[in-house]
């Protein structure tokens, strides 16, 4: 201030937070001499991590990025005035419904922490079920307050109706915040990178102005140094040029089904693009059988290192999986050997290195064969619990990534991933950081708060000594010592404040971490009921900010990768994704083919013209509405009465159904009856529901259950839901988004083999041995 002078320090928003974070210092310091306590506005201290900020003037995408967070702010104000206005409102109508009633759920228990006695405790259970967090325990409990599920269970639409109304739908107004942002902030950095392009390319254009004045020999008669330089870099970016507009079409010619040549270089020096041995080799690699021998072998790898023993190593088991391990290993090493010889190594372009997957190969090839050399040296005695082979060994799980390469559709996907995760360093960096400083908070709030005596009527620890009883009612259950214990999740230190706040932000078990925060008193005592419900504001903003909307940025950005790489596919062609997705429309539409008879003097003619009438349609439509209602009245326990006239509407409704089916095939016949999906699934329903009223009457009991079939009369209801524009929309959406779900879901499962293997593979948890006296419930 005294070298910038204060109208200027005062011009910077940094320093003029600086100076109030050191205000409200000086104000604690003053405090806590005179008052021997602490008045909390030291928390502020962890926000001067803001100023680290100031590294986005030299960061651009980051830079973008904050921006576009920082002008959506009006947004998200706007959003949070609405929110709090919902959760009030809910919150003063659950006082209404439910104040007091959640004491006489349990008379043996305590009450519990989620209720409506009061309005803070109200807006945070309304609050927790918004997030998610145990809504299903706390709906139960209101249910049970109103008397049970046989009278109370009017409560349950209060809870569904705030499930749908602000899970749902409210919560995810914060990812069309986020999606809107993220795409505002990659188009600012798109919008500078061409300019950045603009700029330079101005800077060439006066460069090689410059050069063409300049005379090109220099006066003792040599070549223009500069000129020189600029026609080989020119060179070098030619030859740049030419690689990569040849990399797309040698992949365009390999994806089009067209053989792959051979690379037009000497491979490792020995043999040439003529040689009749890497010819040979060559005709094997491309061969369409090779790529499916390993694809084959890859899945029996798969298999073997799932059915692996990682508790007993030693097993019979094992053995066999580890002679099979060296037979797989031997097959993978001869591909590599193949490819090499058939690609070159590493010097020219389209060798085996210069292709990430085929580093990826040969990078799991060559560790397992240096684990299978490190274990035959040490003479495999103990060698296959040394840490070092465990490393190697593991990475065998990464193939099953061999397969990502040879399905086109699993590599798009995986691909779509990969740039999202490149595009996730931006937000990863803003998360961190904001983590941080609410991990740093929540020390100066709550450390050394979180210790707790076994025995609650005990406060301090030179308290907590001896024994005391455990209680049911009023009856002594058994006699415990009293423990000084400190909970799993606390805020002792940083490390330990951040995993706790990051458990936090995944939503599980937030509940009962902000029970103790608010149960908390003073540093080294025990826990006060409701001492400190202030504390709920914390983890009321750190909500917002992180799992509402920090989270939802992530989504958003796969959102927009996904996007992103569909439209890149149609950046060099002449029409673009729409256009192209309607010419496929065009080409793949089948017309409707509505069959009607010939001869109109027959008696089929007028029964089509019944069938096909709207009148009968919409009686169809009105019996499967109201056989839908009667499926849904079966209960537990229900009177004989009710089962006999389900019985018999059920008998009723087949009738009614196979008198359908018969009419459509007289009027159709059978052959254009078939040529309907919906008529094909008409049929099989009818079918299924006569053979479990028959086998129902004359089976045996037991023997067969097709009642289940009777619910897939519900699904043609579908059929009267297609008349709206909208829904036609929307079901005609949820199909498509099938096409790619079975490789997301692929992909998905991939991973989750992938850490199974390394959770078994380098005892992290193969290990584990249980107690005999332990329950391990699955």
């Amino acid at each position: 201030m005294y070298g910038l002078g204060p109208q200027i320090y005062f011009k910077s928003a940094f320093n003029k937070f600086d100076c109030m974070v050191i205000l409200a210092s000086l104000f604690e310091v003053i405090w806590s001499i005179f008052k021997d306590s602490s008045f909390g506005l030291s928390v502020l201290r962890a926000l001067r991590l803001l100023r680290i900020f100031k590294v986005t003037s030299y960061w651009s995408s980051l830079r973008n990025l904050v921006i576009s967070l920082l002008s959506s702010l009006r947004s998200i104000a706007s959003l949070l005035f609405l929110l709090f206005l919902f959760i009030l409102i809910f919150a003063m109508l659950g006082m209404q419904l439910f104040g007091g009633s959640f004491n006489t759920i349990n008379p043996n228990e305590d009450k519990p922490s989620s209720n409506f006695d009061t309005f803070p405790i109200a807006l945070m259970t309304v609050f927790q079920i918004l997030t998610g967090e145990d809504w299903n325990a706390v709906m139960y409990n209101g249910i049970v307050s109103q008397g049970g599920v046989p009278s109370g269970m009017w409560a349950s639409i209060y809870f569904i109706i705030l499930v749908l109304f602000g899970n749902y739908t409210l919560l995810n107004v914060f990812l069309a915040i986020a999606v809107d942002n993220l795409a505002n902030a990659q188009e600012l950095s798109r919008l500078e990178e061409l300019e950045n392009a603009e700029k330079q390319d101005k800077i060439n254009r006066e460069m090689e102005a410059l050069v063409q004045q300049t005379p090109s020999m220099s006066r003792k008669g040599s070549p223009n140094p500069d000129t020189g330089q600029l026609a080989i870099e020119e060179g070098k970016s030619n030859d740049v040029n030419k690689k990569a507009e040849g990399a797309p079409e040698g992949e365009e010619e390999e994806e089009e089904g067209v053989p792959k040549a051979i690379v037009p270089f000497s491979s490792l020096f020995i043999f040439s693009s003529t040689n009749p041995f890497r010819v040979l080799v060559h005709k094997c690699v491309i061969n369409r059988w090779f790529d499916i021998t390993i694809m084959i072998v890859i899945g029996l790898s798969s298999i073997a290192l799932a059915a692996e023993d990682p508790v007993n190593t030693e097993s019979e088991r094992n053995k066999v999986l580890n002679y099979l391990d060296y037979l797989f290993t031997g097959i993978f090493t001869i591909e590599l050997i193949m490819k090499i010889v058939d690609m070159g190594l590493i010097l020219h372009p389209g060798a085996y290195i210069r292709d990430i997957w085929n580093i990826l190969d040969a990078t799991v090839v060559i560790c397992a064969l240096v684990a299978f050399g490190v274990n035959s040296t040490s003479g495999g005695e103990g060698s296959g619990d040394l840490s070092t082979i465990k490393c190697l060994r593991v990475l065998r799980v990464l193939r099953p990534l061999k397969t990502i390469k040879r399905i086109p559709k699993l590599k798009a996907v995986f691909d779509c991933v990969v740039h999202s995760v490149k595009n996730v360093v931006n937000i990863a960096i803003v998360y961190f950081l904001f983590m941080f400083i609410f991990a740093v908070i929540g020390v100066q709030l709550l450390k050394g708060r979180f210790n707790y005596c076994t025995d609650m009527s005990k406060v301090t620890e030179p308290d907590c000594m001896g024994n005391f009883f455990r209680y049911e009612g009023d009856e002594i259950t058994s006699v415990e010592a009293r423990v000084w214990e400190k909970r799993d999740f606390h805020y002792d230190n940083v490390i330990a404040s951040m995993l706790t706040l990051f458990t936090v932000s995944t939503g599980e078990g937030w509940p009962d971490i902000l029970k103790y925060s608010m149960d908390a008193t003073v540093e080294g005592q025990g826990p006060s009921p409701y001492s400190r419900t202030q504390m709920a504001i914390y983890y009321v903003v750190y909500f917002i900010i992180f799992p509402f909307f920090f989270l939802n940025i992530f989504v958003a950005l796969i959102i927009i990768t996904f996007q992103e790489q569909g439209d890149a596919q149609y950046e060099d062609g002449d029409i673009d994704k729409n256009q192209k997705q309607c010419i496929e429309f065009c080409i793949t539409a089948k017309p409707v083919d509505r069959f009607m008879p010939k001869d109109q003097t027959k008696f089929q003619f007028k029964v089509w013209t019944f069938v096909v009438s709207s009148p009968f349609e919409y009686f169809i439509m009105a019996l499967i509405a109201i056989n839908t209602i009667t499926l849904m009245m079966p209960y537990y326990d229900q009177p004989d009465q009710l089962d006999d006239i389900l019985k018999y509407f059920n008998v009723f409704f087949t009738t009614m159904f196979t008198v359908e089916c018969i009419l459509k095939l007289v009027a159709y016949g059978v052959r254009n009856y078939f040529r309907d999906a919906w008529n094909i699934f008409d049929f099989i329903c009818v079918v299924g529901s006569i053979t479990d009223i028959l086998v129902s009457e004359y089976g045996k009991e037991g023997f067969i259950n097709l009642s289940v079939l009777r619910l897939f009369r519900a699904a043609r209801l579908i059929k009267l839901l297609r008349q709206g524009s909208s829904i036609r929309i929307l079901l005609w959406t949820f199909v498509q988004s099938f096409k790619a779900l079975p490789w997301v879901c692929l992909l998905i499962g991939m991973l989750f083999f992938i850490y199974a293997i390394i959770g078994m593979q380098v005892s992290l948890f193969g290990s584990i041995f249980l107690s005999p006296l332990s329950v391990f419930i699955i």
